[in-house]
C-alpha cells in the first residue's frame, strides 16, 4: 500500500483490454487536454466570466476532482477512475453510491475520447466498475441514465444487462431545450448470471472497506 490513509489512490480495475486507476491531482492537466467538446458538463458548475469556454471547460474538471474527494462520506461517494487504454489515459469512469449503505445502488457515468470510442472499450470499463460493485462492496442494483439520443452510452448499458427503468423529459443545457432522458436498472442477480466480470482484476480494495462502510 503506497497511500496508508487514503488508500483509494491504489485501487486499481483491470481487465484484458483497460485500467482503471482512481484518478489523481496528478492527472487533472492531461485530462483537462483531452476533455471532448461533445462532453455535457454539470450545468449547476461555477462560472467565470473572465474566462473563453474551453478554458471554463477545464476548470470546471479540476473543481470536480477537489469536491469530490472533499465531500467522502460513507453514505455518499463518487469514485472517479481514469481509463488507460494501451498506457495512455483515454477518458474516465466514475461509480457513485448515494446513501449506500442503506440502499446499496450504485449509479455511473463516463466519458471518453472520439478516437477510441467504438472500440468496445465503453463497455470494458463498464464492466470493471460493476465488477468492482457488485464484487466487493456488495451492491444490489446500479442504475444509469442518458438522453435518448447518446447511442453509444445506451447501447453499452443495454449490452451488459440492463434493463428499462423509465423515461422522463428534462431541460437540457446543451442547446436543445427539452430531451428524454432514458433511465436503465441492472440487479445484482442478473449481472452475475451474466459472468460479465469474470475477467476485471481488482487490486487494492481491502484497505478502503473502511471508506465504504463494507
Amino acid at each position: 500500500m503506497t497511500h496508508p490513509t487514503w488508500p483509494l489512490f491504489d485501487l486499481r480495475l483491470t481487465t484484458p483490454d483497460v485500467v482503471l486507476r482512481t484518478m489523481a491531482e496528478v492527472d487533472l492537466a492531461t485530462l483537462a487536454a483531452i476533455l471532448p467538446d461533445d462532453l455535457e458538463q454539470n450545468p449547476a458548475a461555477a462560472a467565470f466570466s473572465g474566462l473563453d469556454t474551453a478554458t471554463g471547460r477545464k476548470v470546471v474538471v479540476h473543481q470536480e476532482y477537489w469536491q469530490g474527494w472533499g465531500r467522502w462520506s460513507i453514505p455518499s461517494w463518487v469514485l472517479t477512475f481514469v481509463v488507460e487504454v494501451e498506457g495512455h489515459i483515454r477518458g474516465i469512469q466514475t461509480l457513485e453510491g448515494e446513501d449506500f449503505p442503506m440502499l446499496r445502488t450504485v449509479d455511473s457515468a463516463s466519458w471518453l475520447v472520439p478516437e477510441v470510442r467504438g472500440m468496445g472499450v465503453g463497455k470494458a470499463m463498464r464492466a470493471a466498475v460493476l465488477a468492482l460493485a457488485f464484487g466487493p462492496l456488495e451492491a444490489q442494483c446500479a442504475i444509469t441514465s442518458a438522453w435518448e439520443d447518446n447511442h453509444a452510452s445506451l447501447g453499452v448499458s443495454r449490452s451488459i444487462g440492463y434493463q428499462p427503468n423509465g423515461q422522463y423529459r428534462h431541460r437540457r443545457d446543451d442547446g436543445d431545450g427539452v430531451g428524454e432522458m432514458v433511465h436503465l436498472r441492472l440487479a445484482r442477480e442478473k449481472w452475475l448470471a451474466s459472468g460479465a466480470g469474470g475477467s476485471v482484476q481488482i487490486s487494492g480494495f481491502e484497505a478502503c472497506r473502511p471508506y465504504f462502510g463494507v
